[in-house]
């Protein structure tokens, strides 16, 4: 029979292993650098997988490297989701590279490719017959991408957002529409992520219209903690995109594309923001433009590919690390 003291401890122990096992429950996501297109990987807190683009395709398989290192980094040998949010190489190109590294359960996207000639058209062609390595289904706005541990709602695709109420949106007065853009970008797939309390969105390569349509006359996403920039942060967005109110946003940059020096400043200049974290150092930005280099993944034009890392708590609470100089930033809950 254990003594008093013994049984004590082995409940002290018990406890502290409970409450690290409660602490380690994070929603983690790795911004992959794919110099200028997307990958994003979300591992929640169930351990299953949700991860949005590819990157390109060529350069020796680079960019499914840098999404197999994530997610070894995660622990994560499978990738449950994949979600294409559109057709074009910088998101969908990588593929069949990724296929090569990991496998993957189920594969999203919004339909075939709107553009029937060309490089996308032969991408998408190509990329067909490796949906049936697993399940393949299409989404559609107002749709839940399912994975356990977290909420993921698809905000817009086919030109179409989310059929659903939201507040008014005070800085949508004197926007308009512009002239529209075609192709394959007003099609892009995005989407809203909740756990908990804590709400990050990812809307691919949207621009203007479908920006404005999606957030006026009301804001149909809702505040959010993390944002993760629109087509790269290659346009100026309408100040709609003010009525996020993020406490950080997360610019999927390569050093010649994206990360805007007038998108940089609007984002920059966004009521309420904490940080604007870069996957690199836009080269047209400048110093002016760009967020300061603590918040900068990639420095150098030629540089190691790094990531950033999100981990978010149900409180709302998150931090945001970068590896290149190992400096973390706590956001605590609201």
């Amino acid at each position: 029979m254990r003594s008093v003291p013994a049984l004590q401890n082995l409940f002290l122990l018990l406890v502290l292993c409970s409450g690290a096992a409660r602490a380690a429950k994070t929603l983690d996501i790795y911004f992959i650098d794919v110099e200028g297109g997307q990958s994003t990987l979300l591992v929640s807190p169930s351990g299953q997988t949700l991860l949005i683009d590819t990157g390109y395709a060529d350069f020796s398989g680079r960019d499914a490297d840098r999404i197999a290192a994530a997610a070894k980094l995660a622990h994560v040998k499978r990738i449950d989701s994949l979600f294409l949010t559109h057709h074009h190489a910088d998101h969908a190109g990588g593929v069949a590279n990724l296929l090569q590294r990991l496998p993957v359960g189920t594969f999203f996207d919004h339909g075939p490719s709107v553009e029937t000639s060309g490089e996308t058209a032969k991408l998408y062609q190509a990329n067909t017959p490796l949906f049936a390595q697993g399940e393949h289904k299409t989404f559609q706005a107002g749709e839940a991408i399912p994975v356990k541990g977290m909420d993921v709602t698809v905000m817009v695709a086919n030109a179409r957002h989310i059929d659903r109420k939201g507040e008014p949106n005070q800085f949508c007065s004197g926007l308009s529409p512009q002239e529209g853009a075609e192709g394959e970008n007003p099609q892009s797939g995005g989407v809203l992520v909740q756990f908990g309390k804590f709400r990050f969105a990812d809307l691919g390569d949207i621009i203007w219209n479908e920006e404005l349509a999606l957030l006026c006359p009301e804001n149909r996403v809702g505040k959010l903690d993390v944002y993760l920039t629109d087509h790269h942060a290659t346009h100026v967005p309408p100040k709609a995109i003010y009525a996020l109110a993020p406490r950080a946003i997360v610019v999927d940059n390569g050093p010649r594309k994206g990360g805007d020096p007038e998108a940089l400043k609007l984002l920059k200049a966004m009521p309420g923001l904490e940080d604007l974290w870069q996957i690199h150092f836009s080269i047209a930005g400048a110093k002016e433009a760009n967020a300061p280099d603590t918040f900068i993944a990639n420095v150098d034009e030629r540089c190691q590919g790094l990531y950033l890392k999100l981990s978010a708590q149900a409180d709302g609470s998150f931090t945001l690390y970068n590896p290149r100089n190992k400096y973390t930033k706590s956001y605590p809950a609201k």
